[in-house]
């Protein structure tokens, strides 16, 4: 109940209560009136009726306290201010005829009366809300437009609809700022020429550098988060024409909260222009699979696995078991992690999946039902140089955790693999093909755990990845360092990497190696050169790019499926199955042979990681195949 009057320390908060009690005494006798058209009203009881008004007016001033009316400011008065308004009105009058009706039996009230009060009321109250903020609105607006002042900065807003406006309002409201809105530009022909609070839409986005011209534009708003990378590209093909700053607002699936405002206006960056549509979910199959289960991440502090843990937290899974080796990446995901989904159980766990007896603990623990397996080393150069690492983390490490999932009946292991693993040229690549293989084996015994792979290609952003590369080599103004001219990858954004892999998991029945849609291949070079434009610089000039030659094991471009795979379309557009590929009768021999291994050369490792896999080439094959012949002699 303190609560409720907490408001009432300050001034404005006592007039504005003052104000509302007046309107609702004007109301009641004005409704009088205008039923009666006189204030000589012909009632059996007169005396019984003015003591009704005065407990009405005592009953409406609590409907306007406890309805919190109070809240809100009248200078950004809202349809939420006007909804309390009205439910205000409607519960005080409502009261009060209960209470006319107990002291006077409503003898020679009209019922009318009651309603005309209730319309009243909502004009005189919501009307003087609205006028107050209007007046304020109109002060605001003469500041910026209205002066000469040469400090305030043109904006064009690009987007006509309800984002575009909403900047708008920020913008009229808050002088501070020291912008003026010119004008909007939209490519829908039925907003052509209509004002948006007094402010023209010109025409379509092909005019942009037409305005910038005429109107000495300074920035360019981007208000269309429901524009796809195809829109943003075209966009900003049109304001690189001019010198003007370019800002955009998040896109629908990135904001946090409906709310859009000025706050949230970005620098472009490349992943606008590299993004997608967005994914369409079967949240039912989705919803089923993990609602109320127990999911086990592994891998959880990367790029990959934690996304995962934040997409699977949507559809309210009974706990999250994050497990991961790198203590810094878990305490951030477990500080971001609270914060954003404090309802969801969680359980960071420092792991290292190469460990079974710590792997088989946390699933004696736990009992996961499901088992995302992100955990893997992914770096190319780095793996060419520590060979045996990736054998025993993305080979023995996903054995470990699922024949632990096996043992203790999981329903599903979805394991991440990379486009890498295709027709392998580096020991990284390979071994995730091991990988795959060894979950192909584990389905092939499962009679109760369903084991599934899915593959995709580079994600934007990722941990190490060229993305924050580039971005990093231009914030130091370094030359951007590129292998070939040639050299193609493939990009999806991290969440929607991991919404199709959540559905590729709920679509698998065990032994499928799902491949992601990456759209089409992006030239490194041309990425490279989009950054510096974005970044306002110019390529040679302020940049440049140096060409540094392919790293020892990688290709120019990458491939989604092998020579020896034909693959099927799947129900879900975006998500293609690699069919069954059966294993070699030495499969197990050779995985055996490799895993035994204790400290060999890297030569060696690619020579038996080569039994595994026929179709793997590698720089180091020549040279172990020489060094095994000699040493049979």
């Amino acid at each position: 109940m303190a609560n409720l009057f907490s408001n009432f320390s300050n001034p404005r908060v006592i007039l504005a209560f003052l104000y509302d009690l007046v309107m609702a005494c004007i109301s009641f006798w004005a409704a009088l009136y205008l039923r009666f058209d006189t204030l000589n009203i012909p009632l059996a009881d007169n005396l019984a009726f003015n003591r009704f008004f005065f407990i009405a007016m005592f009953i409406q001033a609590g409907s306007f306290v406890l309805n919190g009316m109070y809240k809100g400011v009248w200078r950004f008065s809202s349809m939420h201010d006007l909804i309390r308004v009205v439910n205000a009105a409607a519960i005080g009058i409502a009261a009060s005829l209960v209470v006319c009706f107990y002291m006077t039996r409503l003898d020679g009230v009209p019922r009318s009366m009651f309603l005309i009060e209730f319309l009243l009321l909502v004009i005189g109250l919501g009307g003087g809300r609205f006028v107050y903020r209007f007046l304020k609105d109109q002060t605001a607006l003469s500041t910026v437009i209205g002066g000469a002042d040469i400090s305030l900065k043109n904006v064009l807003i690009v987007g006509a609809g309800r984002a575009g406006e909403k900047l708008l309002r920020d913008i009229n409201a808050t002088p501070a700022l020291k912008l003026r809105v010119v004008g909007f530009l939209d490519d829908d022909k039925f907003k052509r020429n209509a004002l948006i609070h007094n402010v023209k839409v010109f025409g379509g986005i092909e005019q942009i550098p037409n305005m910038v011209k005429n109107h000495n534009v300074d920035k360019i708003f981007i208000a269309i988060p429901s524009a796809n990378s195809e829109d943003v590209k075209r966009i900003v093909s049109f304001c690189e024409e001019t010198k003007a700053e370019i800002k955009i607002l998040p896109k629908m699936n990135q904001l946090l909260s409906p709310r859009v405002d000025i706050s949230l206006l970005r620098n472009l960056n490349i992943e606008d222009l590299l993004g997608r549509e967005q994914v369409q979910l079967d949240m039912r199959h989705l919803s089923n699979m993990i609602s109320g289960k127990v999911v086990l991440v592994t891998g959880a502090g990367g790029s990959i696995g934690s996304e995962l843990c934040f997409q699977i937290a949507k559809f309210d899974p009974a706990m999250i078991v994050m497990a991961d080796y790198c203590e810094l990446f878990m305490y951030e995901l477990e500080m971001k992690f609270k914060d954003e989904h404090p309802n969801i159980a969680f359980f960071p766990k420092i792991l290292d999946v190469r460990q079974a007896d710590k792997v088989e603990k946390v699933f004696t623990e736990y009992h996961p039902h499901l088992v995302f397996h992100a955990a893997a080393y992914k770096h190319v150069p780095m793996m060419e140089h520590n060979p045996m690492e990736a054998i025993e983390t993305n080979i023995r490490g996903t054995k470990i955790v699922g024949e632990a999932a096996l043992k203790y009946n999981a329903e599903k292991f979805i394991m991440i693999s990379t486009d890498k693993a295709v027709n392998p040229t580096n020991v990284m690549g390979a071994s995730k093909r091991i990988a795959e293989m060894v979950i192909t084996d584990l389905s092939k015994r499962s009679t109760t755990t369903k084991f599934i792979s899915v593959r995709f290609g580079n994600v934007l952003g990722s941990n190490g990845s060229v993305i924050p590369l580039f971005r990093k080599q231009i914030e130091e103004r370094k030359d951007l360092t590129v292998t070939h001219p040639d050299i193609i990858r493939y990009f999806m954004s991290i969440p929607e990497a991991c919404q199709l892999v959540l559905q590729a998991g709920s679509m698998g029945q065990g032994g499928e190696i799902f491949v992601l849609d990456m759209g089409a291949p992006v030239k490194i070079v041309d990425l490279a050169k989009e950054m510096i434009r974005l970044a306002g610089m110019i390529e040679g000039k302020d940049i440049k790019i140096v060409f540094s030659g392919l790293r020892p094991g990688e290709k120019l471009f990458e491939e989604l499926f092998s020579d020896k795979e034909a693959y099927e379309l799947t129900h879900h557009g975006k998500i293609r199955k690699a069919l069954f590929r059966p294993l070699e009768d030495s499969f197990h021999v050779n995985l055996q042979s490799l895993l035994s291994l204790n400290s060999p050369e890297a030569d060696t490792v690619v020579y038996m990681v080569k039994a595994l896999v026929p179709e793997f080439t590698h720089f180091r094959l020549k040279k172990a195949e020489e060094e095994v012949k000699e040493a049979q002699q």
